[in-house]
């Protein structure tokens, strides 16, 4: 009897869960109702799951909005219906404007126009007037002709409590003060639930119009197989030559990979090709290939990862890297016969190449068929403060200090007891529909089938819903990521081949597991700029593990992720790689399936060996385990009967419950934080790639790093690098520098790019302009070819970029002023102003390095030509180097340094400590701890020279500074603020 349901994905107006509304119609004795999200039809599929397992009839429909303007609903009679919906509302997103006063002639919809907006005389057969219970007295006398034509509109937008939440949402949304809202602004306030009984009570006037609500509801129907896979059928012509170009693929590619004579290879390719027919995934593999022969074809570097990475079958095709029977990688965390979501590959492209294999999607498959992976944005904690702060007119300080300082005593009113009153319900609600971050969904029907299409601002069609609606529906998703890493790879293969001549190879990067300069620098953590291995963190571990091998990084990669270290086990791993005798095994069977980590689970895989082994799962079941422990489903009635199996099965062998407990504990703690060990793989391989180029190629390197706008430090921090590594670090120039960094021999030009302030269209301009008519002669000359702005030039100027003339900064400011000065004119051409310029004569004027110092500070952030402890008031560098730390274990001792980065934690006690990482004298690193005693009465403020005291702390080998205390150093003062 419900026609019009609104959910929370009624953005900003809704405030119901999917579960709420199917809880409200159980309550409320409803049997079926419509779910009309505004202009979007995010939740149906959800919706009619929901309803379908309670036992309910959930329908499809759509409420048609322009603005605050209800133009009418449209509800679904079956599937095509859907699909005619979300067409009409793909069409008006596509062309960015409204919804027509009048839809166009449906096959498969109702439409429902809200009272007074059309005539009965003027509806088509399938249209219908919606009449709320508030309008019944309007018709009791109408005649009965017009009668037939109605049907009963009540509404449901909130809870019966949420007026409030409902009112708050529209102001957000409509970007005013609470007070401000106007009627039309806000839904009804009896827009929740009543039950049915008492809604028809508000209809016995008017018995036709209950009689037509039921008509119309009788007559629709949404049988939506949420079982069958949803992506292209097939390939190739159908699933027969599907299955056998995938044979023949992996045949022809299998000697890239092993020896023909390798039994255990052989029969796994069998045993893959089997499976990935029986579940119909040939055609998945098949187009995920493509995209990466694409890619090859280009020239683009890429990296296949995540649980693809288990497979033989991707690893023979070049999809991965990373030999999964070397590894130990079970193909059933992939793809198994109980897995119930899809499997899909992450591929990694630089971010510079990802736009173009969009692009070869969209143009490969069938228009409508390809769309971007939707996402759901929601409402977090800060943000929900600030967006109800600002609709009630709270200053930014004030609610700065209830995000802050929530038990302080100003916060104790009225107005704040409002927000935090609704505090907890708005968090999570979803705020906007985004774009997943990589997601393609590839569809044998069209997408508008499952959804309507937004066009966010790249113009890519994207679904209304997210991963989890997908995963439930059957959609296996292309995962087409962009990462700055391969962006430092493929640049920096460029790089060496136009400044050196030379070809880079980084195929079979096995080979760079044995290169003994390679695990040097990576048992030194000389890792600055290198794929998942730069961060303090990553550094300090690889130290402690004194890592040397391939497979202890691997190890490594998993081990620095939340939830192993929050359990110990990061510790108890590191404990036992540096001594092996104090390995502890809980149980025989960790020893026989977990000893390459030391009884120790490191990766999401160990939780199905475990899961399979000791608790007698079997490996779909053990995946299913590792699935739902790792938040990946919301089934979590799955996981409580798995839960229970488990110890049934540890029981009936007899093992100790109390071991059984810890043992399920210690899955459960870390499981939804580490990787798997094929996504550990291969970022160990990428990273692998990345330390093998920094060690042939640092200069290359290091510039491609730059290029690629850095990794986990600033650009500061990849100068330094460049500059211990030999290369001699240029300041922008503008006949020499192009938009990015540059390098020639051993020289490396700053690009334009890294001046702040400074417009990217002119920074793109510069280089372009000089490379079609040469060389810029002179400022003046510069000006009139590029069309610069007087604050550009200056820019310019100060940053040294006209050095090529000759003239000084100052001279040269001078001149900039007069040749701005409006005395000549724009239109004359270069050579004419040449020749008829009469440059000043200037008396010459007195440099200051120290004033260039802090030109190069303002215009880039940081100095260049010298490091920053040249602008120190005092000649003190510390008592030791970083270098020496490790010798002075257990002293105190004061050290200067050049603030890099810090990290913020709680500790359990929830006060707040950091870790902080320095620069000493000669450019070497050094760690620190500031615990919650010392940060309070010496925080630490952000960028400048530290001088810092505290004891040398050594952990397996890593050596720290606990800080007692610290202060920002003096520099020299700067001489143009004099």
């Amino acid at each position: 009897m419900l026609l019009n349901l609104h959910s929370y994905y009624s953005l900003r107006y809704g405030t119901l869960s999917i579960e709420k509304l199917v809880q409200g119609m159980l309550e409320n004795g409803y049997d079926t109702a419509v779910l009309t999200d505004i202009n979007n039809s995010s939740g149906v599929l959800d919706f009619v799951r929901a309803t379908g397992k309670a036992g309910l009839n959930g329908l499809a429909g759509f409420e048609f909005r322009n603005g605050d303007n209800l133009m009418y609903l449209g509800i679904a009679r079956n599937e095509a219906g859907f699909r005619e919906l979300n067409e009409l509302a793909t069409r008006s997103n596509r062309a960015g404007g409204s919804f027509p006063e009048t839809p166009p002639g449906f096959e498969n919809v109702w439409v429902i126009y809200p009272f007074g907006s059309k005539a009965v005389g003027q509806l088509r057969e399938h249209e219908w007037i919606g009449i709320t219970p508030a309008q019944v007295g309007r018709v009791v006398m109408a005649a009965p002709s017009e009668l037939q034509r109605y049907v009963m509109l009540a509404t449901v937008s909130f809870g019966r409590e949420d007026v409030l939440l409902h009112s708050q949402l529209r102001a957000i949304d409509q970007n005013l003060l609470i007070s401000q809202l106007k009627r039309e602004h806000v839904a009804n306030a009896d827009e929740f639930f009543v039950p049915r009984q008492q809604l028809l009570a508000r209809y016995q006037q008017v018995p036709q119009v209950i009689r037509n609500t039921e008509r119309l509801l009788e007559d629709c129907s949404f049988r939506f197989d949420f079982r069958a896979i949803k992506n292209k059928a097939a390939f190739t012509s159908g699933r027969y030559e599907d299955r056998e170009l995938l044979r023949r693929l992996t045949e022809e590619r299998f000697l890239n990979r092993y020896s023909a004579d390798n039994v255990h290879a052989v029969q796994r390719v069998k045993d893959e090709l089997e499976t990935i027919d029986a579940l119909g995934f040939s055609s998945y593999f098949l187009m995920t290939d493509d995209i990466c022969r694409f890619a090859r074809s280009r020239g683009y570097y890429y990296v296949g990862r995540g649980s693809g990475a288990n497979s033989i079958i991707a690893y023979c095709l070049g999809i991965t890297n990373v030999c999964p029977i070397e590894l130990g990688l079970y193909f059933e965390r992939f793809l198994n016969p109980k897995r119930q979501s899809p499997p899909d590959f992450d591929i990694d492209f630089s971010w510079r190449d990802r736009d173009e294999v969009y692009h070869y999607l969209f143009n490969r498959y069938a228009p409508g068929h390809v769309g971007l992976m939707g996402a759901m944005s929601t409402f977090r904690s800060r943000s929900v403060i600030r967006e109800l702060g600002k609709i009630y007119g709270l200053p930014k300080r004030e609610i700065d200090r209830l995000i802050h300082e929530p038990e302080h005593m100003l916060n104790k009113n009225e107005v704040t007891g409002l927000i935090l009153n609704v505090y907890n319900r708005m968090a999570d609600f979803p705020n906007q529909r985004t774009i997943h971050a990589s997601g393609v969904l590839i569809s044998e029907e069209p997408l508008t089938s499952y959804a309507a299409l937004d066009y966010p601002p790249k113009g890519l069609p994207t679904v209304q819903f997210d991963m989890y609606v997908a995963e439930e529906i059957g959609f296996e998703k292309f995962d087409i990521l962009s990462q700055r890493g391969i962006g430092h790879i493929r640049d920096c293969r460029e790089l060496v081949l136009r400044n050196r001549g030379e070809e880079v190879n980084i195929d079979q990067p096995q080979r760079f597991f044995s290169d003994e300069k390679v695990a040097a620098r990576l048992k030194e953590a000389d890792t600055i700029g290198c794929f998942y291995i730069e961060s303090p963190g990553m550094r300090q571990l690889l130290i402690k593990l004194r890592c040397d091998k391939y497979l202890t990084l691997v190890a490594a990669s998993s081990i620095i992720r939340p939830g192993v270290a929050s359990s110990g086990m990061m510790r108890a791993y590191i404990e036992r790689h540096l001594d092996p005798g104090k390995t502890n095994y809980p149980h025989p069977v960790f020893e026989a399936h977990l000893k390459e980590t030391y009884g120790v689970m490191v990766y999401q895989e160990d939780v199905m060996k475990i899961g399979h082994f000791y608790g007698g799962l079997d490996m779909a079941e053990a995946d299913v385990l590792r699935r739902m422990m790792s938040g990946k489903s919301r089934d979590w009635k799955s996981l409580r009967e798995i839960e229970k199996k488990f110890f049934t099965n540890c029981r009936d062998k007899g093992y100790d419950e109390q071991v059984s407990q810890e043992i399920w504990r210690q899955m459960e703690s870390f499981a939804g934080y580490s990787f798997n060990k094929a996504h550990s793989a291969s970022y160990a391989v990428e990273s692998y790639q990345s330390l093998y180029l920094k060690t042939y190629y640092p200069l290359e390197f290091m510039v491609a790093v730059l290029n690629n706008y850095g990794g986990f430090y600033n650009r500061k921090v990849y100068i330094n690098e460049a500059r211990k590594a030999g290369g001699q670090i240029c300041l922008p120039c503008v006949n020499t520098s192009g938009h990015n960094t540059t390098i020639a021999g051993d020289q490396i030009y700053l690009g334009l790019d890294c001046l702040l302030h400074f417009e990217s269209r002119l920074a793109e301009l510069v280089p372009e302009e000089r490379r079609q008519n040469g060389n810029y002669l002179s400022l003046e000359n510069f000006v009139l070819r590029t069309g610069a702005t007087l604050d550009q030039v200056l820019v310019l100027i100060r940053c040294g970029a006209f050095r090529f003339s000759g003239v000084g900064k100052r001279e040269l400011l001078w001149e900039a002023h007069l040749l701005f000065s409006g005395q000549r004119k724009r239109n004359v051409s270069a050579s004419l102003f040449e020749n008829m310029s009469v440059k000043p004569v200037l008396p010459q004027l007195e440099a200051d390095e120290l004033e260039d110092l802090y030109d190069e500070i303002e215009i880039i952030g940081f100095p260049v030509t010298v490091s920053m402890f040249s602008l120190a008031k005092s000649a003190y560098r510390g008592e030791v180097s970083a270098r020496e730390l490790a010798e002075y274990e257990g002293k105190t001792l004061r050290m200067v340094g050049d603030f890099v980065i810090d990290k913020q934690v709680q500790t359990r006690r929830n006060q707040l400590q950091k870790y902080g990482t320095f620069l000493d004298a000669n450019g070497d690193f050094f760690d620190t701890v500031h615990y919650p005693a010392s940060l309070a009465g010496y925080p630490l403020r952000g960028n400048g020279l530290y001088l810092l005291e505290g004891r040398v702390v050594m952990d397996f080998g890593q050596p720290v500074l606990d800080v007692i205390r610290c202060a920002k150093m003096p520099l020299k003062p700067d001489p143009r603020s004099v």
